[in-house]
C-alpha cells in the first residue's frame, strides 16, 4: 500500500519533468531551425505598410500566406495552470506565440520567394485558439501582398 501512494506522487512528477526536458529540447531545435531559415530568406523584405516604399518600381502582385498551428507541451500547460491560480503573465505561452508568429512569417516569405517575389507589403497577422483539446493549440496566420519585379 505504501508503494502505491509513493507511485501516485512520483508518476505525475516524472511526467512533468519529462515534459519539461522534451519540451526544452524541441523548442531549442525549433528556434535553431527558425534562425537558419530567417538568414536564408533575409533577401525577401517584409513591410506592414499598405504601399511599397518610395522609389520601388512597378511590380506584379499576389497574395501570399503562411500558417502554422502550434501546441503547448505538458510542462508549459502545467505551469500555466499554476500561474492561473495566482495571476500574472503567462511567459511560457509568450514563447509559444513568438515561435508561431516567426514560423508563420517564414512560411509566408518562403511562399513569396517561390513565386519570385523580393518584397511583401501589407503584412498582417491573425491568431486563433483551437478549441476542443486539453492542450492549448493556436493557429497563427500571416498574410500580405507579394511584389514580383
Amino acid at each position: 500500500m505504501q508503494w502505491l501512494n509513493f507511485a501516485q506522487f512520483i508518476l505525475p512528477l516524472i511526467l512533468v519533468l519529462l515534459g519539461w526536458v522534451v519540451g526544452r529540447i524541441l523548442e531549442k531545435r525549433h528556434y535553431a531551425s527558425i534562425r537558419e531559415r530567417e538568414q536564408a530568406l533575409a533577401h525577401v523584405l517584409v513591410f506592414s505598410t499598405r504601399l511599397p516604399p518610395p522609389g520601388v518600381a512597378q511590380h506584379r502582385s499576389s497574395l501570399v500566406t503562411g500558417s502554422v498551428v502550434v501546441s503547448s507541451d505538458y510542462f508549459k500547460t502545467f505551469v500555466a495552470g499554476l500561474r492561473n491560480l495566482v495571476g500574472g503573465n503567462f511567459k511560457s505561452y509568450e514563447t509559444l506565440m513568438e515561435r508561431g508568429r516567426r514560423e508563420a512569417l517564414l512560411r509566408l516569405k518562403a511562399e513569396a520567394a517561390a513565386q519570385g517575389a523580393t518584397m511583401v507589403i501589407g503584412l498582417r497577422f491573425e491568431s486563433s485558439r483551437i478549441a476542443g483539446s486539453q492542450t492549448p493549440c493556436m493557429e497563427v496566420l500571416a498574410y500580405g501582398t507579394a511584389l514580383k519585379p
